[in-house]
């Protein structure tokens, strides 16, 4: 297994090690916008396709325990307007994959642009969240939604936004609205898969390194249930929040530069 794997960088390991224990955690319901960062992480030190090849694979093992827990308790309305416009939106950012894959200069720009919208947006959220008012979304903007989502998301796994845009309104009790994110992302995950392949993303070194990261991902979960008692969810997230900042700037400077 070992001889298999490829030549990253000495940093990628850490990296890597930090960006997965930190999606287990956000599957286990603790850390919100930890997930996120992940992509932004990797990418400082390898290939973004690199990047978001190897991190889906455990997404969607993480996938596999959160929809078992969840898998009663989503908004079947909401998850059949966001997923079709997921579809198209994915099919997009193949495209732009496709077109821009080998320019590692814009993939990071894009990378390090998200990752600070990502910050800024929770940021606007936990301020005035209180203040969005109820109201029932039509389904053409459900559709949108899904269209912006399924595009971020091929390209950085970081999709979260607009999803929440279009649920938020709705004052959905607390699991419906956890329950109808994990399945929407769990399918769009999957849906992910065949576009990946086609973009040739995959290869025996990558594989290699997914079956040497998936133990930490169980490693994630557990120490998400732990903390999820333990500690302040509020400062958590700032602490993530921070850490994708200056990844994020990082990354808008390597591409400057």
């Amino acid at each position: 297994m070992l001889e298999l794997l490829p030549d990253y960088p000495t940093l990628f390991w850490p990296a890597a090690v930090t960006a997965v224990v930190l999606i287990g955690i956000a599957k286990a319901g603790f850390g919100g916008g930890a997930g996120v960062i992940g992509t932004p992480l990797m990418a400082l030190t390898i290939p973004v396709g690199d990047a978001v090849a190897l991190l889906l694979p455990l997404l969607i093992l993480c996938d596999f325990f959160s929809v078992w827990h969840y898998r009663a308790s989503f908004h079947r309305r909401s998850a059949r307007l966001l997923l079709p416009g997921a579809a198209i939106g994915i099919g997009i950012g193949t495209f732009f994959f496709d077109q821009f894959l080998g320019n590692q200069q814009v993939m990071r720009g894009g990378i390090g642009t998200l990752a600070l919208f990502f910050a800024f947006y929770q940021l606007f959220r936990v301020r005035w969240l209180g203040r969005i008012e109820a109201r029932h979304p039509p389904s053409a903007e459900g559709v949108l939604m899904g269209v912006v989502s399924g595009f971020i998301s091929t390209l950085a796994h970081a999709g979260g936004p607009p999803v929440a845009i279009f649920l938020l309104p709705q004052k959905l009790p607390r699991r419906a609205f956890v329950g109808t994110t994990v399945v929407v992302f769990a399918v769009m995950n999957l849906l992910k898969v065949g576009p990946y392949i086609w973009l040739d993303l995959y290869h025996l070194g990558n594989l290699a390194t997914v079956v040497v990261l998936a133990p930490l991902t169980f490693v994630g979960v557990r120490l998400g249930i732990w903390l999820n008692g333990r500690f302040n969810e509020v400062w958590f997230n700032r602490a993530v929040y921070v850490i994708l900042v200056v990844t994020g700037v990082r990354l808008l400077s390597k591409a400057l530069g």
